[in-house]
């Protein structure tokens, strides 16, 4: 065996990517994360730090797109993210993260959080957000994505919000450029 240090991105590398002329079912990258709010992660109120939570959704997110796209990935934005209930310290940090809309090499991801009782398994919903990446190709330059096929009523309702959301961003992203 070899001394060789590998970079994280190489594993990716040696994977072809799906065709992207090839749509793929929205059930084939959706990923669900859990972690522990533990106490090394609590803001001054006593629960889980925002940025904590905002981190753990952006890997969520980011395995979903990365699942997709068959290639390695880079966050382009978030949209609006509202803490709606706290999480509290040793509640688990449930994240369901799928593809709701891909354009040529971006994809939106839709998360929904959950804090769960690990005693219990009482959840509750405590956020939802929207994060868009990007797919690299080997150069580290934007690569072409598959379409998704919406299946279900809710993944059909998804894609046409997501596609809405798109045109938000791309105008308020001409608003800007324009000045």
């Amino acid at each position: 065996m070899t001394n060789r240090l590998i970079r994280p991105v190489e594993i990716y590398l040696n994977t072809p990517p799906p065709d992207p002329d090839t749509p793929r079912p929205v059930r084939d990258s959706q990923v669900t994360f859990a972690d522990l709010a533990e106490p090394q992660s609590q803001n001054v109120a006593g629960t889980l730090f925002g940025g904590v939570l905002l981190g753990f959704i952006d890997r969520a997110a980011a395995f979903c797109a990365m699942k997709h796209a068959g290639r390695p990935v880079v966050t382009k934005s978030f949209d609006e993210v509202e803490f709606n209930e706290p999480i509290y310290i040793g509640e688990l940090v449930i994240a369901h993260a799928s593809v709701n809309f891909t354009g040529q090499t971006s994809m939106e991801i839709g998360v929904k959080v959950f804090a769960q009782n690990p005693i219990t398994g009482v959840e509750r919903h405590t956020n939802t957000c929207y994060a868009t990446f990007v797919a690299l190709d080997d150069k580290g330059r934007p690569a072409r994505v598959p379409g998704i096929i919406p299946e279900t009523a809710d993944e059909k309702r998804r894609n046409e919000a997501g596609r809405q959301r798109r045109e938000e961003r791309l105008n308020r992203s001409r608003k800007r450029t324009r000045g």
